[in-house]
């Protein structure tokens, strides 16, 4: 009786047996699936976005570049005098704004340059407003920020930032966009709306990158 029990208990194993091998091959080939969409997912590279889409009405002449270009090294002074570069922006999105307060389109434009930096102040976004004034004409620089907060005086009386762009500034107002990995994504000669929808789809794109 032992021995015909024994027979039919490794008859259902032998029976389980394949039905079990099955089941794991399931399981392990969905592990492998997911496996492989993270690791593919990893090493995905989808590149910088594109930003011609903003590039209409008051961004109508913005140049896109079909590489990022690198920021200049050039030194330039905040409002206290002290020395900075790009790099130690980096990790923000720039808005770079070459000006001069003799520059009437320069003055039209700076109303929207401080609405942008109002409209993102808990965001990684700066704007630099840099002026090429002469140190004589600081304190026509001074009034022109303290009537368009927030924004903050940086200067550059040696003209060096303008010269040192690739390709160099063609004239004031000139408007530079950086990433947040510190490169030049897109560059507007002359003055715009920078509180546009189209402005500030621009800088939510890159504040989106990582």
């Amino acid at each position: 009786m032992s021995e015909i029990q024994s027979n039919e208990n490794g008859s259902d194993a032998g029976k389980r047996s394949p039905l079990k091998w099955a089941i794991g091959a399931v399981m392990l080939v969905g592990v492998a699936a997911v496996l492989y969409v993270i690791v593919a997912a990893s090493f995905k590279s989808s590149g910088p976005a594109n930003l011609n889409e903003f590039k209409k009405a008051s961004l109508a002449k913005l140049d896109v570049p079909t590489t990022p270009r690198a920021a200049p090294g050039t030194t330039f002074f905040d409002e206290t005098g002290k020395a900075v570069t790009l790099a130690d922006f980096k990790g923000q999105v720039v808005v770079m704004n070459l000006w001069a307060t003799w520059c009437a389109p320069c003055k039209k434009e700076m109303p929207t340059l401080a609405k942008l930096q109002g409209a993102y102040a808990t965001q990684p976004l700066k704007v630099l407003p840099i002026s090429v004034d002469r140190d004589s004409d600081l304190n026509l620089v001074q009034a022109e920020m303290a009537a368009n907060s927030p924004l903050k005086v940086y200067r550059d009386p040696s003209y060096k930032l303008s010269f040192d762009l690739e390709p160099r500034a063609e004239g004031y107002p000139t408007t530079v966009i950086y990433d947040r990995q510190g490169r030049e994504r897109a560059r507007l000669p002359g003055d715009a709306d920078w509180s546009s929808p189209e402005a500030r789809g621009l800088v939510e794109k890159l504040l989106a990158e990582r």
